[in-house]
């Protein structure tokens, strides 16, 4: 009785000391440098978005916090690797608006409900249609016009297969009864390089990327999404005033996450430091110069987005019958 009471004792301390040296380990968060992986090639809006976050959280926290690309394969690439990291908070996600939407479309090596805890997420983005100057059309009417004349012949352009641009396109493509052919890319960057080039024809791109090409007359834009114009281009209407129904739900949003698994108080952490962040007014400037609206959310609250995103997306490509071959 005596030994067996003194071995629980042993196993009663090393599970209090594991514990204490838990809690010490999370209160000390983060003592280390924090790797934040974009799942996108740089060259588009990501990267800056990273930047910005990133170098937040070092003024916040006094550690480095390093921006890692690692595009590739619809974004799996890199979400995969941090769905895989230890859960220790010191590798993280930056999210987009598509994470539950490539599992849906492309075999993926994770479970993006599973095997990734939400933190907060910080942004949104809508998408405009634009087309290279030299196509003759001047709004979208003439383009479905011109594409149902010419079926297979114009080409669209993708970050990569699997995402919400492609799945816009395929969405057009269903309520407007046209057919075009996607040509994916490795990133925003050599998508647009190509529309800009002529080797392609039609682009769902971001505002910020856009607007300097629209406003130099390279790109004409067709239509919006989102549920009101935007701010930034007050001249271009949404898809659902010209009638198209289904485009105005494909916007994307930006966000923070980490491996499932993460201890609870440092996922708390780092969403309540993402809430201060978003109520800065430089913060917002930034992100209104990057053609988005501040958007926050909490870990919980982030966590009933992708639910509701899971359910819209599953509506949205049964109902366009959308199915990818890449």
């Amino acid at each position: 009785m005596k030994f067996s009471t003194a071995v629980t004792r042993i196993v009663i301390t090393g599970l209090l000391l594991a514990l204490a040296g838990s809690a010490a380990a999370q209160q000390s968060y983060p003592d280390k440098p924090i790797r934040f992986i974009t799942p996108y090639a740089p060259g588009g809006t990501t990267t800056p978005l990273a930047r910005l976050v990133g170098q937040k959280l070092t003024e916040s926290w006094g550690q480095p916090v390093i921006v890692d690309n690692r595009p590739g394969a619809g974004t799996m690439i890199g979400v995969d690797a941090v769905a895989k990291a230890p859960p220790d908070g010191y590798t993280i996600l930056l999210a987009g608006g598509n994470l539950v939407l490539v599992p849906l479309l492309l075999k993926a090596p994770y479970d993006p409900i599973k095997d990734l805890a939400p933190v907060a997420t910080f942004a949104r983005s809508e998408f405009v249609l634009v087309v290279n100057s030299k196509l003759p059309v001047n709004d979208t009417k003439e383009l479905i016009a011109y594409a149902k004349a010419r079926p297979g012949e114009l080409n669209y352009a993708t970050p990569g297969a699997g995402g919400s641009q492609h799945v816009a396109h395929e969405l057009l493509n269903s309520v407007a009864g046209i057919k075009t052919q996607h040509i994916p890319y490795k990133g925003a960057g050599p998508a647009l390089t190509d529309l800009l080039g002529g080797q392609v024809q039609m682009y769902f791109s971001t505002t910020l990327t856009a607007i300097p090409h629209i406003k130099s007359g390279r790109l004409k834009a067709m239509g919006i999404t989102g549920k009101t114009r935007s701010s930034a281009l007050p001249e271009v209407p949404t898809f659902g005033e010209l009638g198209l129904s289904g485009l105005d739900e494909i916007g994307t949003w930006y966000g923070v996450m980490m491996p499932a698994g993460t201890p609870r108080d440092i996922v708390d952490r780092m969403s309540t430091e993402i809430g201060k962040y978003s109520v800065m007014p430089d913060f917002k400037t930034n992100l209104a110069n990057q053609g988005m609206i501040g958007f926050y959310s909490n870990a919980a609250q982030h966590a009933a987005l992708l639910k509701a995103d899971l359910e819209r997306f599953n509506r949205i490509i049964k109902a366009a019958n959308i199915k990818l071959e890449n």
